[in-house]
């Protein structure tokens, strides 16, 4: 009897130039992935049929605007793949605006879809992105969107090779936590705002410390009102998860924030992360703790 041949994992890459995507997939292929750069979407499915013939296991493939004409063509092309019994996952690089435009004057690169002859390139650059972002936000809606507007290389390295790890036919839960301070992470699906929790920060021996550490979560405790918060929050996401997950999704992001992203949002995390593991996969990420 011939052995089951394992099903193929295809990990599509997308989303904005400048965002990381080549970062991403060097990820992948140090995580053992056959990887291919900015292969056009009408070559997709004969390329995954070769790769299955040939006997290729995890495959991931970077496309982006560059292909804006037949980027239309990629969600069905992912749901043909899907019927067909490929493990398909797509992840969305993105990063503000205000963060792209500036790699974009560090590096001094064009922008794939920036014109020539503007007179105003800082303009004509932000106009890219925006028609960018329209013609990607589609794949978007689908995708597991990664924030890399304040991750070095080795950080978006790290958080891809955790996404990957997750189960590839189970919702993954990521609750990631952040200092309103610096901004709403781009790729939050749901963001609660815990400023107005006690805030360990007025301790003078907390001050120092992170919501991970002992003393700052026996802070928290002791406060009704955060026991509150972490019920009202972990009730929403148990009333509405099955839904998510009945619906094909396969990412769900919960942003938490707080004034600094060092206490109150950090230590919620931690404990939603917890509550939820024995469920569903789960992942944490601390944006300002990360980016230090």
């Amino acid at each position: 009897m011939q052995p089951a041949v394992p099903a193929l994992e295809l990990i599509l890459i997308t989303g904005m130039s400048g965002s990381g995507k080549s970062v991403a997939l060097h990820a992948l292929e140090d995580a053992g992935y056959y990887c291919v750069d900015n292969l056009p979407p009408d070559l997709l499915l004969p390329f995954v049929a070769l790769e299955q013939r040939q006997g290729a296991v995890q495959v991931a493939i970077a496309m982006d605007a560059r292909s804006a004409a037949s980027l239309p063509l990629v969600p069905q092309q992912l749901a043909v793949l899907r019927a067909q019994g490929v493990n398909v996952r797509l992840l969305f690089l993105d990063a503000s605006t205000d963060t792209l435009v500036r790699r974009y004057s560090e590096t001094r690169r064009r922008h794939p879809l920036s014109r020539h002859d503007a007179a105003d390139q800082q303009h004509a650059l932000v106009q890219a992105m925006e028609l960018e972002r329209e013609l990607l936000s589609d794949l978007r809606e689908h995708a597991h969107v990664i924030d890399s507007s304040l991750m070095l290389g080795a950080q978006l390295q790290r958080y891809v090779k955790a996404v990957i790890s997750a189960p590839p036919s189970q919702l993954l839960l990521v609750f990631e936590s952040f200092a309103f301070k610096r901004g709403i992470p781009v790729d939050a699906d749901y963001v609660f705002d815990v400023r107005m929790l006690p805030n360990p920060h007025y301790e003078p021996g907390l001050r120092a410390l992170t919501g991970r550490d002992a003393p700052v979560a026996d802070f928290l405790r002791a406060h009704d009102e955060v026991h509150r918060m972490f019920d009202d929050i972990a009730g929403f996401l148990s009333r509405w998860l099955d839904l998510l997950a009945r619906d094909h999704r396969s990412y769900v992001t919960v942003g938490i924030g707080c004034t600094g992203g060092q206490h109150r949002s950090v230590y919620l995390v931690e404990r939603l992360a917890e509550h939820f593991g024995s469920q569903w996969s789960t992942l944490k990420r601390h944006r300002e703790l990360d980016a230090r």
